[in-house]
């Protein structure tokens, strides 16, 4: 069983607690389904949030989705001048036999254009 990367992100609308466990949930929701993973497929996962985002972790998202078992961890992304706003980025290492190629990164609604090369 190799070691993949899987890569991800998501724009939030607004910075509430609520709102950021539903996106980022279906940000997790979306890259297990996408390639066929479950929670015991998965390694570790980075979070990355943009610094005007301040309501929650990330990584309870994860947790409520009942990936309890998987080293988390959340980082603030650099605060660069012109980035995208709200944005919750993941970097997920996983167990899996698909080829590196065929990986599925997955970049939901606007945070699409973030990667136009990659996402799905």
């Amino acid at each position: 069983m190799a070691v993949r990367a899987v890569r991800g992100a998501v724009q939030l609308d607004r910075d509430e607690a609520g709102h950021m466990e539903e996106r980022v949930g279906a940000l997790l929701t979306a890259v297990l389904e996408r390639n066929g993973l479950t929670a015991d497929d998965l390694i570790s996962i980075w979070f990355t949030a943009t610094p005007d985002l301040h309501s929650d972790f990330p990584a309870a998202a994860a947790r409520k989705l009942g990936i309890v078992d998987v080293p988390l961890i959340c980082a603030q992304e650099l605060d660069i001048e012109g980035a995208m706003p709200r944005v919750v980025r993941i970097l997920a290492h996983i167990e899996s036999d698909t080829p590196r190629a065929d990986i599925n990164h997955v970049y939901l609604g606007a945070a699409a254009a973030l990667r136009k090369d990659i996402a799905q």
